[in-house]
């Protein structure tokens, strides 16, 4: 069933030419990526689809009533309404108190557990989590989603996946997380050009049957040149006669001469610039950070080798950026230093590209770093570097802020990269850049000469460019991991297998030595024994340590989730700090009465 039709639609701005004579369907349980390089028009196309915007030509139609939501790339606000009444804004009250709860539970699934905190005070990434569940809540029988996996952590995009592929209505998203196109798509729209090139399968296959298509559109091509090479001497020589044949083939070679030819699609290339880097890199010596009583990084220590290739991973607002603010220098530790080495040449990508100042144009932009750049490829201007980008030259006259926001993230990148950096830090690389600037980047950083850390929560870019991670633990400490992604997903899975047997492997062994005391305490052995009060501690003491665990495992979770509400971890840290107190003592209590019981036993085999 077709939900909605959108027909040779047109769109242009200035003299680009976005959208060509496109046509696209979606169909009732159709979940479709959008793909194309930055600039291209894909979140044009989404709001046209959505009815924010008007095609030049064209038209869209819906089947019925048709409801469509939309999750813009840079949703906009309410900034006195609450996280609650932002969620439902536009909804009628009947939606509200039907939909209360289930809007709740998305968006503690999205890390919020005060839903009247007013969107004033919430982060860049935390108002658009906000927009997504606002997204989410409808019951709309097509989702159209801009970059939904940004200002995602991990846990939450694996939520979100399992989300989408449950749901019932038409999905048309605009993505760069590639495992994220694999688990949720069925299909593949790829924007090229101003046209529009369907595969019917997810992003993997995707990139074997694109493949196909261009060998297959190179064979076409050379064939056909080589016939209107051919047809060309024969029109040359004259051979003009009357008859039908003739005039077929001098119609022939107009067609010929008129085809449609394949353009070869843009590509961007990134030209190696590095300073050399000496022996001393960079030190971290137990570094600590807090804000407020929240510890975000605790007793730190690591030394950035050389060719260090470094994930970074953990919950949202666990310290990721902090981290790496403090190896720039922006954020002052509260303990620990930090020591960098002479030859140390430092690029932040930072992640929301703060330092740009956006009313200059593109090409002076660049030119503040220099005008003129040494590559191995040699000396190139800054025209030239802005080309490899694929900036062209009427774009690059262009202000930045007439840019979209992936062709700014790739400026700002062109511009970290061109002052010939030895060490990267890149906080969120991934955010706002096309796909296949992410594979260019990928390719380069695997032969940068220098150190690379990088803070992500895209599995496939670091699965490709780190081999180590660095988890953020909750109370702030970092544990180490050997490999990808991948690697640190396997290993850390197979950890919490081995600590969940020994938990049990522990409850056991305590549930075998009560039994043991209970049958020894029924002998009639009587020294020595326990007091009335010590056997009803220990028949019950087990069922409390299982509670006291329990509890305490609620709570970390709890913690873990509400790690940027400030207000509640206030009142949470501390009655984890009782639980854990409690269950000490708990089992020191546990080993002295093991041990009477023990002795009350060996007393009975003695007799």
């Amino acid at each position: 069933m077709i939900l909605l039709s959108a027909e040779k639609i047109t769109k242009s701005y200035s003299d680009k030419k976005l959208l060509d004579d496109i046509t696209l369907y979606l169909n009732k349980g159709d979940k479709i990526g959008l793909i194309g390089i930055n600039g291209t028009g894909k979140s044009t196309l989404l709001k046209i689809i959505a009815e924010l915007e008007l095609p030049d030509s064209g038209t869209v139609s819906k089947a019925g009533d048709v409801r469509i939501g939309y999750l813009p790339q840079n949703p906009i606000y309410n900034e006195k309404l609450t996280v609650l009444e932002q969620v439902f804004k536009g909804a009628s009250t009947e939606t509200l108190e039907s939909k209360e709860y289930e809007a709740k539970s998305i968006l503690t699934k999205l890390g919020f557990t005060d839903f009247s905190i007013d969107v004033s005070h919430l982060s860049g990434g935390e108002k658009k989590r906000v927009a997504i569940a606002s997204a989410l809540i409808n019951t709309d029988e097509i989702l159209i989603l801009d970059e939904p996996t940004n200002h995602l952590d991990n846990e939450m995009i694996l939520w979100l996946e399992n989300y989408l592929r449950k749901y019932a209505g038409a999905i048309l998203m605009v993505t760069h997380d590639r495992y994220f196109l694999d688990s949720v798509t069925t299909r593949i729209v790829e924007i090229s050009g101003g046209n529009l090139y369907n595969y019917q399968t997810n992003y993997t296959q995707y990139l074997e049957l694109k493949a196909q298509r261009e060998e297959s559109e190179i064979s076409t091509e050379r064939k056909n040149k080589s016939l209107y090479r051919k047809e060309l001497e024969w029109i040359m020589r004259g051979a003009r006669a009357r008859g039908t044949k003739s005039k077929e083939r001098i119609e022939r070679f107009e067609k010929l001469q008129a085809r449609e030819k394949p353009t070869a699609s843009e590509k961007l290339t990134i030209s190696s610039m590095t300073t050399r880097l000496g022996k001393k890199t960079v030190e971290i010596n137990g570094v600590s950070k807090s804000f407020g009583e929240k510890q975000l990084i605790q007793d730190f220590s690591h030394i950035i080798l050389r060719d260090a290739r470094i994930g970074i991973i953990g919950k949202n607002g666990c310290g990721k950026s902090t981290l790496l603010k403090m190896i720039v220098g922006e954020v002052i530790p509260d303990q620990g230093t930090l020591i960098k080495g002479e030859t140390v040449k430092l690029g932040y990508f930072s992640q929301e590209s703060e330092e740009m100042d956006k009313t200059l144009r593109v090409i002076d932009y660049v030119r503040g770093i220099a005008e003129n750049i040494e590559t191995v490829e040699g000396t190139l201007t800054a025209a030239q570097m802005l080309e490899k980008f694929l900036f062209p030259p009427d774009l690059q006259w262009n202000s930045i802020n007439r840019l979209s926001g992936g062709e700014r993230r790739r400026l700002f990148l062109l511009r970290i990269l061109m002052d010939a950096p030895n060490i990267l830090l890149l906080d969120e690389p991934t955010n706002d850049l096309d796909i296949e600037t992410l594979v260019i980047l990928e390719d380069y950083l695997e032969s940068f000469n220098g150190a690379v850390v990088v803070a992500s929560h895209d599995r496939y870019f670091l699965d490709k460019v780190v081999d180590r991670i660095f988890e953020f633990q909750s109370d702030g400490t970092l544990k180490q991991y050997v490999g990808g992604y991948s690697d640190y997903l396997e290993s850390a899975t197979a950890q919490k297998a081995e600590n969940d047997q020994r938990l049990s492997e522990r409850k056991d062994q305590k549930t075998k030595t009560i039994t043991d005391s209970i049958e020894s305490s029924s002998s009639k052995q009587k020294i020595p024994k326990f007091t009335y009060k010590e056997k009803i501690e220990y028949d019950e003491i087990d069922d409390a340590i299982a509670d006291l665990e329990e509890q305490l495992q609620v709570l970390e979770r709890k913690i873990q989730t509400e790690a940027s509400n400030y207000a509640s971890l206030r009142k949470l840290l501390p009655q984890k700090e009782e639980l854990e107190k409690a269950l000490v003592q708990k089992m020191e209590r546990w080993i002295y009465l093991t041990e009477l019981a023990d002795n009350i036993a060996g007393s009975q085999n003695k007799t």
